[in-house]
């Protein structure tokens, strides 16, 4: 595998284009992707119990597992938006179909932005025209951009791979900065590829690489309305029927790039300045291992030191001993930076000047062993800032 350029346009077939239609006051806010040829689909959603019309408008469009389009706005999540809402979902799809002489069905649509308010439907109609002449391989970025709320800048990634005698892409776009927690995150993340896949290998690919991905990541605690991956396969590469090794290699390139995307998610996070990596391992099960690291990935307690470089190692053995009631402080270790600060619950001598030192970088690994099993899992989240603050204090 070998990473490649083009985005979501680096398989065959796949082309993308991004315009502003007026929902925002200035940057692209539409996008559009489009295969040439049909394709095979699936998605995972949100599991925020309000959800908004374009997340049960996909849902519904996806149920045959065929697509060939995807529209998406920024600026306006079109959630609760009650009847009205659906409709204008069902009518962008409806709009974007007719002018690419596909079925309605085949059209996914999503939304991000403002909760409350009703689509530009005007405005957006009129801009599909002008969207549609945007459609080219080379423009993945302007989806990219397109997509954004408050991301300072667009996620795009690409691979190729060899799968027996075809070369094989996988693309991908996603955007996300603030209320990021699974499942999903505030994200929206579509994924293309010319691979010839049956649908149950691609829905458990997508699964499995979601859940050890964008499912790991996390901001502030706060899941979203309007959260979607999707991903489309339109079998142009002219590959054959993958074998059990194919498939492997094809799964271990997805993971690698939702992986990266998550990544960029968090390290674009609404004011963000750190990246920090928190493992936990000799849990008794998966569960208690998530349920420490997110516990401690959310602490706004642990987020404050981490934006204020300050190594406070208590916070995190408090926020571990809260998160389960089958935690023993006796045989809780610690470890920033790979410097054991925490042994069998009591204060190791750390070397102080290296440990201040190594908080102040710009990546951070705080590794939790909880002595409990054999279970372990990872977590990346950021620091918490005054400037995360203000920007969802306005927004």
């Amino acid at each position: 595998m070998k990473i490649i350029e083009g985005g979501i346009t680096a398989p065959k077939g796949f082309t993308s284009g991004g315009v502003h239609c007026g929902i925002k006051y200035r940057n692209k806010d539409l996008s559009l992707i489009y295969s040439k040829a049909p394709c095979l689909g699936c998605g995972l959603f949100t599991q925020n119990k309000v959800q908004a019309a374009p997340v049960k408008i996909t849902r519904a469009h996806l149920k045959n597992n065929k697509a060939q389009a995807i529209i998406a706005n920024s600026g306006n999540a079109n959630c609760c938006t009650g009847e009205q809402g659906l409709k204008d979902a069902r009518r962008i799809c409806k709009v974007v179909a007719d002018k690419l002489g596909i079925s309605p069905s085949d059209v996914l649509v999503a939304s991000t932005g403002i909760i409350g308010k009703r689509l530009p439907m005007e405005r957006m109609e009129k801009a599909i025209p002008a969207l549609l002449d945007r459609l080219s391989n080379e423009r993945s970025l302007e989806a990219a951009h397109a997509i954004m709320t408050t991301d300072t800048k667009p996620k795009q990634i690409s691979v190729e791979l060899n799968l027996g005698s075809a070369k094989v892409r996988i693309g991908a776009i996603a955007k996300g900065a603030g209320m990021l927690q699974p499942h999903l995150a505030t994200m929206l993340a579509f994924i293309s590829t010319d691979a010839k896949i049956d649908k149950t290998r691609l829905q458990k690919a997508l699964k499995e690489a979601v859940d050890n991905s964008f499912n790991l990541i996390t901001v502030e605690g706060d899941t979203s309305t309007n959260d979607m991956v999707l991903m489309l396969a339109n079998g142009l590469s002219g590959n054959k029927k993958l074998n059990a090794k194919e498939f492997m290699l094809f799964q271990q390139a997805l993971n690698f790039v939702c992986l990266s995307l998550a990544k960029m998610l968090i390290k674009d996070a609404e004011g963000a300045t750190k990246f920090a990596q928190i493992k936990v391992e000799q849990a008794k099960n998966i569960t208690q291992a998530k349920q420490v690291a997110f516990k401690v990935a959310n602490s706004a307690l642990v987020k404050t030191a981490l934006f204020g470089s300050n190594p406070n190692w208590g916070r995190i053995a408090a926020a571990a001993g809260c998160a389960d009631s089958a935690i023993k402080a006796d045989r809780l270790d610690i470890y920033l930076d790979g410097l054991k600060v925490l042994q069998k619950g009591v204060v190791s001598k750390v070397d102080r000047q290296r440990l201040n030192e190594s908080f102040k970088k710009d990546e951070i690994e705080i590794k939790i062993n909880l002595g409990l099993g054999k279970s372990a899992t990872r977590v990346f989240t950021c620091d918490l800032s005054g400037k995360y603050v203000k920007i969802n204090a306005r927004y």
